[in-house]
């Protein structure tokens, strides 16, 4: 079937790899792309430079919040892919207004089109953190949602919206949650790319509290592969976690990226714990392994080896974006 696909975020870490996946040799046949990306600190169209020259994709630079532009792409769209966020959760502490209104407001603004103009599939992507902490165990799709942070919170909200609209209008609204994601092209923000560029630099890496907080780690590949199967084959109105497999405390996964750095165990710095900051999380994926084929695919170890690899590499990507953090 071919499908006129609207990627909001696309430029973003996790939306520029769908679309790479989706425009790569491997992608789908008959597939176009609209990438709405409003170039914030958090979007970079090097991201896309792979597929940038590729006959199927177009790039509107905006915001999901604006009306006007939100309904004009609908209209020419079968299906909206919606990455765009904001996701970074010490910011979300400092000031969670923009949270409200990107991922609430910029939510409700794509719903509201996708009504209007008759988009076929809508694909909210979320986060485990909607969960909150999970004590034992791993949660599953029809927990109770437990946000900690502003940023979970406008998420949660986001993700009741959508499946509102599924439940009131007949939207095929299909919602992703997927658990921390790395891998090549993330912000330096974030908790890899940070913890490489401060180590390649030659600082310490910043580490929260006691260190203990647990998180499962899902490559990027294999999160937009996920999302992919969930596009084509999910059903309507359901939410399908995406696990990657790999749970390790925030200070086993420092460990390693010392040994991957050559560094030693000195180069840990306890700083201050966040605000409210969730103890564990945890996925449970069952659903979308037995009802679409999903398994992660990507050996952590070999990937997080290649991560880090990647960001010594580009250093004059990624080196600019330290201003940001």
């Amino acid at each position: 079937m071919t499908s006129r696909i609207l990627v909001t975020g696309g430029a973003g870490f996790i939306g520029s790899a769908y679309v790479r996946a989706l425009l790569g040799p491997d992608g789908p046949p008959g597939v176009t792309v609209t990438v709405l990306d409003k170039l914030t600190y958090a979007g970079s169209l090097a991201r896309l430079d792979a597929v940038r020259g590729h006959p199927g994709l177009a790039f509107v630079q905006g915001d999901v919040c604006d009306t006007a532009t939100v309904r004009r792409l609908a209209a020419g769209h079968d299906e909206i892919v919606h990455f765009a966020a904001e996701s970074h959760v010490d910011r979300s502490i400092e000031d969670g207004s923009g949270f409200t209104r990107t991922n609430v407001v910029g939510t409700q603004t794509l719903l509201d089109a996708a009504l209007r103009h008759g988009v076929r599939t809508f694909v909210q992507i979320s986060t485990d953190e909607v969960y909150g902490s999970i004590p034992e165990g791993a949660a599953r799709e029809e927990d109770l949602l437990r946000p900690s942070s502003p940023y979970a919170a406008s998420k949660a909200a986001a993700d009741l919206v959508a499946l509102a609209h599924h439940h009131t209008h007949g939207l095929d609204v299909r919602v992703t949650r997927c658990s921390n994601n790395f891998g090549p092209f993330q912000h330096p923000e974030k908790a890899i790319p940070r913890f490489v560029a401060t180590l390649l630099t030659g600082g310490s890496v910043p580490l929260y509290g006691d260190g203990r907080q647990v998180r499962d780690w899902l490559h990027v590949d294999d999160h937009v592969r996920a999302v992919e199967l969930v596009r084509t084959g999910g059903r309507p109105g359901q939410t399908y976690n995406i696990g990657g497999g790999t749970s390790l405390t925030n200070l086993e996964l420092a460990r390693q990226l010392l040994d991957r750095c050559g560094a030693g165990p000195g180069r840990i710095t306890h700083v201050a714990d966040r605000k409210g900051h969730d103890r564990r999380y945890a996925v449970d994926h069952g659903k979308i392994t037995e009802e679409l084929g999903y398994r992660p695919r990507t050996d952590f170890a070999s990937a997080l080896a290649a991560t880090v690899d990647w960001y010594r590499t580009y250093r004059s990507w990624w080196e600019p974006l330290l201003v940001a953090v």
